[in-house]
C-alpha cells in the first residue's frame, strides 16, 4: 500500500512578532527537543518566520514561537540579562564540576532579570576560578 501524505501550510502558526534582544521564557509543551529547557529564559538572537534563534545559559538553539513567552522586560532589563547570560555561558563552557553546572542552570531559570547579592558573589567566585 502506498503511503498517503497530507501537506498543510503552516497550520495554526502565527507570524513571528519577537525582536532581537527580547527575553522570553521557554515553554516545552509537547516538544521533546526542549526537554530540560522548560522555564528557562532565552534571549532572542535571530528572528525567523515561525521560530527564533535564542541564547540560553548553556548555549544556543532554535525554538518555535509557540514555545516562547515574552517576559515583557524593558530594554535595559533585557540588556542586563544579556550580560548575565554572557557571564554564565563563559563559566558553563569552561567545563567545571556538575554541581557548578547545576547552579548555573538554576540561574538560567530565574524569573527576574538580575542576580541577588549572594548570586552575584558566587558567580564572581566561579568566574575567578576559570581565569586562573
Amino acid at each position: 500500500m502506498t503511503p498517503f501524505y497530507i501537506f498543510v501550510r503552516n497550520p495554526g502558526k502565527v507570524p513571528n512578532s519577537y525582536q532581537i534582544g527580547e527575553v522570553c521564557q521557554i515553554l516545552v509543551k509537547d516538544n521533546p527537543e526542549l526537554r530540560g529547557k522548560g522555564g528557562c529564559w532565552a534571549i532572542i538572537t535571530q528572528v525567523n518566520d515561525f521560530s527564533c534563534n535564542v541564547r540560553t545559559w548553556d548555549g544556543e538553539c532554535t525554538v518555535g514561537v509557540q514555545h516562547l513567552k515574552s517576559y515583557e522586560y524593558l530594554p535595559q532589563e533585557c540588556e542586563q540579562l544579556q550580560e548575565i547570560c554572557d557571564r554564565i555561558n563563559q563559566v558553563y563552557s569552561s567545563g567545571l564540576e556538575e554541581s557548578v553546572q547545576r547552579f548555573l542552570e538554576s540561574l538560567g531559570r530565574l524569573k527576574r532579570f538580575y542576580l541577588t547579592a549572594l548570586e552575584e558573589k558566587v558567580l564572581s567566585v566561579l568566574e575567578s576560578a576559570i581565569i586562573v
